[in-house]
């Protein structure tokens, strides 16, 4: 069965606007009683726009394909033989890659999953995982169907990485008529809709500007960075900005984004928010601080993108000591339970709905917070 026939009642280009038009209402009615103003919508490009894929591969005999399972039942296996919400990069991937490896015993065997990393400025990278260990003659297999499909290879199996030449795609963003450099590592979270990062990225900016035009030069404060990258964005609006983030990967990868950008006014940290908070208030010291004096930024606008948690009670008392909140949520539903707090102490001047995943009901929502005059 061809993915088409799958997708055809969800993925719907001609029906997009509609569906976009209903996330949004649905969006203004969960929010209706913190008075929000206007909703700014940004809809995504209608078909491949997502720059990362997974799939399960399926075996039947000598035969191999891409595989989906009916919503609920793991029983019911469709073949994906196109997958219309994907970059056309990984579409012309899995047509090249199942067919080269239908006839290669070494590499086709025992290999499950099969994951692809693109982006927008044409690199990719490709992940073949595996029930089985991977060898010297896997290796030697796989670099040929490397040098074939003209992209990284990375292997895996149980215990087991091959790094055949890299493990990370390198991305050009075109945000405000700049072009912003970020390193994406295989693993890492990064943002799926690469033009709707692109968007996210210039309303954060726009909305330092307002910030700005008000309070005059400051130090932003962000938590939860990833890769940096808001970060990055952002740095050339704020006089300093000190980023946390915990997991060392995405640290690494903030640490070279920093140096390909060509920022010097950017320190990203690797602490978790609370042990920030901890931090802030003297009661610890960190050495991955590295000596940073925390008594010299002026803190008065904080960005957070929180997971789907969204923040502990903790982190929201931190947040609300900051004059200004520029705040990305994937959940709107944790969302509405923090501004339930925050907006005892501040009001919603901007109120936004990023079309990250079309065609479902997951819904990314900016939201802009100011302190409330006495």
């Amino acid at each position: 069965m061809q993915s088409r026939e799958l997708y055809q009642h969800q993925v719907s280009p001609e029906r997009y606007s509609t569906l976009l038009d209903e996330k949004a209402e649905r969006l203004k009615s969960l929010f209706a009683e913190f008075s929000t103003p206007a909703l700014q919508v940004f809809a995504s490009a209608p078909s491949h726009f997502r720059l990362r894929a997974e799939f399960r591969l399926w075996h039947e005999g000598d035969r191999c394909f891409f595989a989906m399972f009916e919503p609920g039942d793991k029983s019911k296996v469709y073949e994906v033989q196109d997958f219309p919400i994907a970059s056309v990069l990984i579409n012309d991937l899995m047509q090249r890659l199942i067919a080269d490896i239908q006839t290669n015993e070494l590499l086709r065997r025992k290999l499950f999953q099969v994951e692809f990393l693109t982006t927008l400025s044409g690199d990719a990278l490709i992940s073949l995982i595996y029930h089985k260990a991977l060898n010297e003659d896997w290796e030697a297999e796989a670099r040929l169907l490397q040098t074939r499909l003209g992209f990284p290879i990375v292997g895996r199996s149980r215990k087991q990485k091959l790094v055949l030449e890299r493990d990370w795609v390198n991305e050009t963003l075109q945000v405000d008529g700049r072009a912003l450099h970020y390193r994406q590592i295989e693993g890492g979270f990064t943002q799926p809709n690469g033009g709707m990062n692109q968007n996210m990225l210039s309303w954060a900016r726009a909305a330092a500007d307002d910030i700005n035009a008000r309070v005059g030069e400051h130090d932003l404060v962000e938590l939860y960075c990833g890769n940096g990258n808001f970060s990055v964005a952002l740095a050339d609006k704020f006089r300093n900005v000190l980023a946390t983030e915990i997991a060392k990967t995405s640290v690494n990868a903030a640490q070279i984004n920093i140096a390909d950008n060509q920022i010097d006014n950017l320190i990203i940290a690797r602490l978790s928010s609370e042990e920030f908070v901890q931090a802030l208030r003297g009661e610890r010291t960190f050495s991955r601080l590295g000596g940073v004096d925390l008594s010299s930024y002026d803190f008065r606008t904080v960005l957070v993108d929180p997971p789907r948690a969204g923040l502990d009670d903790e982190s929201v008392r931190q947040v609300q000591a900051y004059d200004h909140i520029i705040y990305i949520s994937c959940n709107p539903e944790t969302l509405r339970n923090n501004l339930e707090i925050l907006t005892q102490t501040h009001t919603i001047e901007q109120f936004a709905l990023f079309d990250q995943f079309p065609y479902t009901e997951h819904t990314e929502t900016g939201v802009v917070l100011s302190r409330k005059h006495a």
